[in-house]
Parts: structure tokens; sequence; C-alpha cells
């Protein structure tokens, strides 16, 4: 049995702001002095990152006239848990459709009743009835839909929906799964001044992103899984991770997880690939979750990559930011919409990384329809 990735679409809300636009917001939020602000500057310079798109307009604000954050110079008092919560609510069901939409316009044999399976994911965001069922109503999906929500897991979570995916499929192929990731990262914003903290503030941003899946191939394009490897690096337990506290969800992101990933990524892909006819020397085509610059340029060093090579987390990381668990589709969905027919059965290696420290691979391969193996 098989299952492959047939269709991949993508939502941002509306506001697109320039990186260094954000770095003067943050600036004045925290109420740095010129010497700080000079220093945030050049995080935000270094980023890789040249825009990123929020539910916020009062990051484009710098002089008060906040929609969400108080109108004082401190922001106080600061946004609560709900606050954020009931902001979460107002925009993760029309993002998440949106990106719903655009993946089912890809494909012209399946459409919304056809659907049996509806997998959410998000980390930014809880509630029940949630997500899920308020996109059963929003879609007019069969109420009988079989629905999975796959919650606080962090960047690496589509992961967990694809294996999902992949087990539904490989047990009925009838099936067809949509899963939905979506993100609204940049509602839990907070004020600490320590430097993991400025550097979580510089690099998320929000976005959705909907994958179908099903035992066949829907059209000329597909990507077949075939196979998955996790691991866990824990000493990297305190470097990255998601806290709920009293004014949102708080990011613990240190500067030593891209040495951690390095150290642990040799081993991951060399567990990934055991077994299989294939070695990393034949892999040509990459889809890794850009969680940041300097995470690209270690796993490149660590495995012989150039920086061609990972393009397609370079343009998403800087068109977009980090969107958390939607991010790694998003690369997906940029690596599927060049390939070309000489492609064929090329094998695909993509990663991701969260909170444990977690690292998650997979490998696919490129399939065209009408062709054989």
């Amino acid at each position: 049995m098989k299952s492959y990735i047939c269709a991949i679409g993508t939502a941002n809300p509306p506001h697109k702001i320039p990186q260094m636009q954000i770095a003067d917001f943050m600036a004045a939020a925290l109420q740095f002095d010129e010497r700080d602000t000079r220093k945030l500057k050049a995080l935000y310079r270094v980023s890789g990152i040249g825009q990123r798109y929020t539910v916020l307009e009062d990051y484009t604000r710098q002089n008060g006239d906040f929609t969400f954050y108080p109108n004082t110079p401190s922001l106080e008092p600061f946004p609560t848990v709900q606050q954020r919560m009931d902001l979460y609510k107002q925009h993760a069901v029309a993002l998440s459709e949106q990106a719903i939409q655009d993946c089912l316009g890809q494909v012209s044999a399946v459409d919304l009743p056809d659907l049996t399976h509806l997998i959410t994911v998000s980390c930014t965001g809880m509630y029940a009835p949630g997500l899920d069922i308020e996109l059963v109503e929003r879609l007019q999906l069969p109420t009988t839909v079989q629905r999975t929500a796959v919650n606080f897991m962090g960047c690496y979570a589509a992961f967990n929906a694809i294996k999902l995916a992949d087990s539904i499929c490989k047990a009925n192929p009838e099936a067809k799964v949509m899963l939905v990731c979506t993100e609204i990262c940049t509602i839990h914003f907070q004020k600490y001044t320590e430097q993991d903290h400025l550097v979580s503030n510089a690099l998320f941003g929000d976005g959705a992103a909907a994958v179908l899946m099903q035992g066949q191939p829907c059209q000329e394009i597909s990507l077949e899984l075939q196979s998955f490897h996790c691991d866990l690096a824990p000493a990297g337990k305190r470097e990255m991770a998601w806290h709920i506290g009293d004014t949102g969800f708080e990011m613990t992101l240190s500067s030593y997880v891209p040495d951690l990933i390095k150290k642990g990524i040799t081993e991951l892909t060399e567990k990934l690939l055991r077994g299989l006819k294939t070695t990393m020397s034949e892999i040509k085509l990459f889809a890794i979750h850009p969680g940041g610059r300097r995470i690209l340029e270690v796993i490149e060093q660590e495995l012989g990559m150039s920086r061609d090579d990972n393009r397609h987390a370079y343009k998403v990381l800087r068109e977009f930011g980090n969107m958390s668990s939607a991010t790694v589709l998003f690369v997906l969905k940029e690596l599927m919409e060049n390939l070309t027919r000489k492609e064929q059965n090329e094998p695909v290696l993509s990663f991701a990384f969260g909170p444990g420290l977690t690292l998650e691979s997979m490998l696919l391969k490129v399939h065209y329809a009408g062709t054989t193996k």
C-alpha cells in the first residue's frame, strides 16, 4: 500500500510587514535605548527574513493607535492569554479555510464532500469545540468526517500529521485525507529582553498550509511517501521550549539549537536511509524547515549540501519567516511547483525540528502520472 501528497495549499493574513519595520516596533515596545536598538536591528538584518505576515495591524504602527495592544508606551496592561486566544479564534478558521480551498483548487478529482478525514495542526491556539469542528461547519463537510487534532507540538508537528495521514491511506485506499497546519504566532509577542526571546520575536510569522493525501496520485505530479524517522536530542530539552504563561505562549529558542541539530542531523539521516536503496549522495531535492538561517547553514555544512540545494527553504524564510508547523509545507509546495518531468522518481529529503529537542525526517519520491517505475 502507498500514500501520496497530491496537493498543497497555503494562506497568509493580509498584513505583510517588512522585517525592519517589525524591528522598529519591537525596539519601541521594549523601550530600548539607541545602543540596544542598534543591536536589535542588527539581529533582524541577519535573520534571512525580508518580510512576515501577521493578523495584527498593530505591528505597522509605532506611535500608538493600536487595536490589540494598549495605547501606552509600555503596552500595559499587557494582553492576557484569553485575549490572545480570542484573537486566535477570530482568525484561525478563515485562514485554514483559505489554505484548504487553495489546496483543492489544484485538483479536479477531489472536492470537499469527498474528504473522509480532517487533521488539524496548531501550537499557537487551542479551544473546544475547536478548529476541526468549526471547519466541518464552515466548509459544510460531512458530519461523519473523521477528525484528529495535533496540538502544541511545535514546528515539527506537520510530520506527525503526515505520518497519521500516511497510515490512514495505507489502511484504507479510498480515504481522502485533508490536513491543515494553522499557526498565528505573532499574537504571542512577549516583552522579555533576554536574547532567546529577542531571537524568537525576530523569526515568527502567521500562515496556514493544507495538504491533500490519498492512496493514489490524483494529478500530474505528486509526492509518494517512502519512509520516516524521528529522534530526540535530550540535551536540547531546555534550549527549545514552548510554555503557556499568564500573558500568552512563551517561546524559548536558544542560540545553541543550531549546534544541537548539527550534532544529530547526520545520524538522523543515516537511520532514515538505512535499508532503503538511497544514499545521501543520490539526493538532490530537499525540503528543510527553515527554523532560522543558522539552522539551514549548519545542516548544509554537516551533510555537504550547497546553499542552492536549500534554495526553497531560504525563499520561504525570506518571504514568510518561520510559521511553526506550516513552514515545512510551504517549502514542500515551493519544491513541487519547481519540479520537472526529468525528476521523476527522484528522492526528496525533508527535515523539521521542535521542542524536545525533536528531530523529524522524511523521505519522499517524485511521481509523475503516466510514467512507470
